[in-house]
């Protein structure tokens, strides 16, 4: 319990968050369903509707893809020649049922970097929830939230010097969403 307590400090104090505000769970796939599927059950009477790219990972996209199934309308942006997703393309997809915009950090395959800052911007504008997955960047760029607008952020451990099997949700204290089971 020491150690896992140690860690969260850790942790917390790497996101500059509070270490209630992390959530441990068996990897990023785990994290990313949390987040997707818990949000979109929470706020299913406010909206129906999340915004995420074409290139996310296979985590993201199949939490998506099950939401579909459930009701919920994706709107999946295409990145450009360059494979970015722009902070324009996303807001040119948010719409006033909108309740969560889902984006990685940086693409695990081409390597682009989303602008956090921007995008997160856009949904406070929006009133949508932002979840972004920083598996590849966790450790290599500073991910302060207190100066992201962002409400989740998810990485694995085994990125960035942890175990393996073990990954983590950052939850913006406040921020509502569903338990899994």
């Amino acid at each position: 319990e020491e150690a896992v307590e140690l860690a969260r400090r850790q942790l917390a104090d790497l996101i500059s968050c509070d270490p209630r505000e992390i959530v441990w769970t068996s990897g990023a796939t785990e994290a990313d369903n949390l987040a997707l599927k818990g949000v979109a059950h929470f706020h299913r009477e406010r909206g129906r509707h999340i915004v995420t790219s074409a290139i996310e990972h296979k985590a993201v996209l199949d939490s998506c893809h099950q939401l579909e199934r459930e009701g919920f309308e994706v709107t999946y942006l295409k990145p450009g020649a360059d494979g970015l997703v722009t902070p324009q393309a996303v807001e040119d997809a948010l719409r006033d049922d909108t309740i969560l915009v889902s984006v990685m950090h940086g693409n695990n395959e081409i390597g682009n970097l989303l602008d956090l800052h921007a995008v997160g911007n856009l949904c406070e504008k929006y009133g949508a929830l932002f979840h972004s997955d920083t598996v590849q960047t966790m450790g290599h760029f500073v991910h302060n939230v207190q100066e992201l607008p962002v409400h989740f952020l998810v990485g694995a451990g085994h990125k960035f010097h942890g175990p393996k099997g073990i990954g983590f949700l950052y939850a913006k204290s406040g921020t509502k969403f569903s338990p899994l089971m």
